[in-house]
């Protein structure tokens, strides 16, 4: 049987990034047997979620992002650091919800894949508008690196040293593709995606916005077609249901996919110790 294989970047700062990750890596688990999953990071995993984990590597070449909060300046070296012919990777503040296969084989049919449209909760197109507005008004390639594939190729490769150019100077790429600071205050893995693309005029080479899948549901408040009059946490507004058998609703919308939470308090002990009784750990 073929292997899929799943990678994420850890690194910890004011929160524990890792802990997210052994959670991304029981849902993956739990829903996909002939997974392999690759952990990078400097930062220790505990003892009892090694298991989850088929290789755990060292960010390569030192901590390029010691100095930050949101750290970023790292996630181009993914490409370097797995040690697998290709793979999918994640975003640590995920959870797979459902078996994948039909995802990779879809895939492999690309060097490298980028996610170019997401999902509200209840199943609706994101309106990319309101967190990319420089995406917009410099015609970028509206990419989501939150789930996206490749495979060790010439393309993936020099798109990822474009990554590392645009990563490591980005205050002089956006300026010249983005519109400086007008947008975008730090640096973003989406947009130096979307400026490598662009850059290397290859966005119908790596995405295609007409598929359903690969894609995710995407949690950021003010994207979820809602009256604006709410509090800036999407768990304000709706509950989340997690059953023994991890099935999640969210209000009552059932999740499948890829389930991006983007908030940190998700991760709470009452969901790992329901994604633990699962897989027995």
């Amino acid at each position: 049987m073929t292997t899929n294989n799943f990678t994420m970047l850890a690194q910890n700062s004011d929160f524990d990034y890792v802990r997210q990750a052994c959670l991304a890596a029981m849902s993956i688990r739990a829903t996909n047997e002939n997974a392999k999953i690759c952990l990078i990071t400097n930062d220790p995993v505990p003892s009892r979620y090694k298991q989850l984990f088929d290789d755990i590597v060292e960010i390569p070449w030192g901590d390029h992002a010691e100095d930050e909060d949101w750290k970023i300046s790292n996630r181009w070296k993914i490409y370097h650091a797995i040690p697998y012919d290709e793979t999918v990777v994640l975003d640590t503040d995920m959870l797979v919800l459902q078996d994948l296969n039909s995802w990779f084989d879809f895939l492999r049919n690309y060097d490298l894949f980028y996610t170019s449209k997401v999902y509200t909760y209840r199943g609706e197109v994101v309106d990319k508008t309101f967190y990319r507005k420089a995406f917009a008004a410099y015609a970028l390639p509206n990419l989501y690196s939150g789930v996206h594939y490749f495979k060790k190729s010439d393309l993936a490769h020099e798109f990822y040293t474009w990554l590392e150019m645009i990563t490591n100077n980005w205050q002089l790429f956006y300026k010249q593709y983005a519109g400086g600071k007008t947008f975008q205050k730090v640096c973003s893995m989406d947009l130096s995606a979307a400026i490598a693309a662009k850059i290397m005029n290859i966005e119908n080479k790596i995405t295609n916005p007409n598929v359903m899948y690969p894609s995710f549901t995407h949690m950021k408040p003010k994207i979820q077609n809602w009256n604006q009059n709410f509090q800036e946490r999407w768990q304000d507004r709706v509950g989340v249901y997690l059953d023994e058998d991890l099935q999640l609703k969210i209000g009552n919308y059932k999740q499948n996919g890829v389930f991006h939470y983007t908030e940190k308090d998700f991760v709470s002990n009452h969901i790992i110790s329901i994604y633990e009784n699962y897989l027995g750990l």
